[in-house]
């Protein structure tokens, strides 16, 4: 699942409207626009701030390569805030424009001699008059690749780095102030997909073996 999350500053009363899942037939037909959840809450850390977390991509595992998951180039990830209530409207829209370079096309690995195929960079624009006009806040932010494995990420023959340092060396101060990360991460949620679409069979998680649950969410 890929991920963007977010902070700023708290102003006024916050409203949101649920993204569409999955299984919406035509979201479904565009996987890299597929806006599986957006979530929206004051930052315990700092009640001052909302937080806002917006998923796409579900089902994906950051080995499944050769053809690796990624934000979409094509596509205009936007983010809608309705700041004031007693308005029509929304006042703020944050806008998100993916670019990839391959550095070493003469490998179909995503990883290999400390150089990234689909490295992904983005820029991110924000709106403050209902997106009339944007300012680029986030000129060139980064985000880390998929966590394939330890030779890829850990060794010599990979990145030679640890992914926990990509993940944070990923987490971007906006020219506004907002922190901002774009990247792969894994589902908060549990589901066994498999034993629920197999004639709703879900498996008890107790089981060990063949029938044992499977958490289906990447």
């Amino acid at each position: 699942m890929l991920l963007f999350l977010f902070t700023f500053l708290y102003a006024g009363v916050a409203s949101t409207f649920a993204s569409s899942h999955r299984e919406a037939p035509l979201t479904s037909k565009d996987p890299v626009a597929d806006n599986t959840d957006l979530y929206a809450f004051r930052s315990p850390d700092d009640p001052n701030t909302i937080t806002i977390i917006a998923n796409y991509i579900p089902f994906e595992l950051p080995e499944g390569g050769p053809n690796w998951y990624t934000f979409g180039d094509n596509v205009r990830y936007e983010i809608y805030v309705d700041n004031d209530a007693t308005k029509p409207g929304d006042e703020i829209v944050y806008r998100f424009t993916f670019s990839h370079t391959s550095e070493d096309p003469t490998t179909f690995f995503n990883i290999r001699l400390g150089k990234e195929n689909l490295k992904t960079t983005y820029k991110l624009e924000r709106s403050m008059n209902g997106g009339t006009s944007f300012t680029t806040i986030v000129a060139k932010g980064t985000v880390p690749p998929p966590n394939i494995g330890p030779r890829s990420i850990e060794s010599a023959a990979g990145l030679n780095t640890t992914y926990n340092k990509l993940m944070t060396d990923a987490i971007m101060t906006s020219t506004t102030g907002e922190k901002v990360f774009c990247g792969p991460v894994d589902d908060p949620f549990f589901v066994d997909i498999a034993g629920a679409f197999d004639l709703g069979g879900f498996r008890n998680p107790y089981t060990k073996g063949a029938n044992a649950t499977r958490d289906g969410v990447a």
